[in-house]
């Protein structure tokens, strides 16, 4: 058996489009409509600025007004969150998001939980992130790695409750959002992380029906790892040298996908599975915000 590949460049393909298609809709039963998001980037890391670059140039694609905020990366923190306050009250922005990291001077915790919970596209302010653990409550804005996760499963029709289900990894970006959401579909959770043994490690995910793995770590999952027929997803990033790539170097996930691929009923590649999809999700998370604020 090989696993089905769970195309997340495709797939978020297909939902920038769906956005595209909506914000166009939107726009002509309601002119004055006009999502607009404010990108807030500090200093000139090389990789924040192509980042930066990218999620304009989505935004412009789909009709989101995105507009970058610039500063020096001498800025204070008083300055910045002086600025974040007033983007905070203005009504026209529906959306803010802060190009981490930040310099070594500023608190980004601080920073994260300055923007407005109903603007924090990104999902990381307190308030959104506690309702994601609290077991009745529903989050305005999911970060977009998990969110983007639980889309790739529902657009599969992978069925959540009562499976068993192995998180690896328990960060506040990924890790530890993902359990309490796919505890909250109806999955049984199991953490494995930094102090989970070898022969727990095997034991758990070898018994699991899905796998998410977002350790770092190359080759973390091996076939013997996983049982026939599971799901897996991989939001690895690692690189590993690879003398036939220009750079030196390609990109692979924490999972060993040629030999899980032949024992999995779907997995997702690395590049071009969670990936993509942690992108589209800003867009996703942002045209929601503009919606709630319009009252539509």
């Amino acid at each position: 058996m090989t696993a089905h590949l769970i195309n997340g460049k495709a797939i978020s393909t297909e939902l920038r489009q769906n956005i595209k298609d909506e914000i166009s809709q939107l726009k002509k039963e309601h002119p004055d409509f006009q999502p607009k998001i404010v990108i807030v980037q500090v200093g000139e890391r090389p990789d924040s600025s192509t980042y930066v670059r990218m999620k304009l140039k989505s935004c412009k694609e789909v009709g989101i007004d995105g507009t970058l905020l610039k500063f020096d990366a001498a800025v204070t923190q008083k300055e910045l969150i002086d600025r974040l306050s007033e983007l905070n009250d203005d009504s026209s922005v529906h959306g803010i998001l802060v190009q981490l990291p930040l310099p070594s001077h500023i608190d980004e915790e601080l920073i994260t939980n300055a923007v407005k919970h109903t603007k924090d596209v990104d999902g990381f302010s307190e308030l959104n992130m506690a309702a994601i653990f609290k077991r009745s409550a529903v989050p305005l804005q999911i970060p977009c790695t998990p969110k983007g996760i639980l889309y790739m499963l529902d657009h599969e029709k992978v069925q959540i409750s009562g499976k068993n289900v192995v998180v690896c990894g328990r960060s506040d970006i990924v890790g530890g959002p993902i359990s309490k959401l796919l505890e909250k579909r109806g999955g049984t959770v199991t953490i494995v992380h930094s102090k989970t043994t070898p022969e727990q490690k095997h034991f758990y995910c070898s018994n699991a029906d899905i796998i998410v793995s977002a350790v770092g770590k190359v080759n973390f999952l091996e076939p013997q790892d996983i049982k026939e027929g599971a799901v897996i997803i991989d939001v690895g990033t690692n690189y590993i040298p690879d003398s036939t790539k220009k750079s030196g170097h390609r990109l692979v996930g924490d999972v060993d996908f040629d030999g899980c691929k032949e024992k999995a009923a779907m997995i997702t590649p690395v590049p071009g599975g969670v990936g993509p999809m942690t992108v589209v999700m800003v867009l996703h998370n942002l045209i929601e915000a503009a919606k709630r604020e319009y009252g539509y």
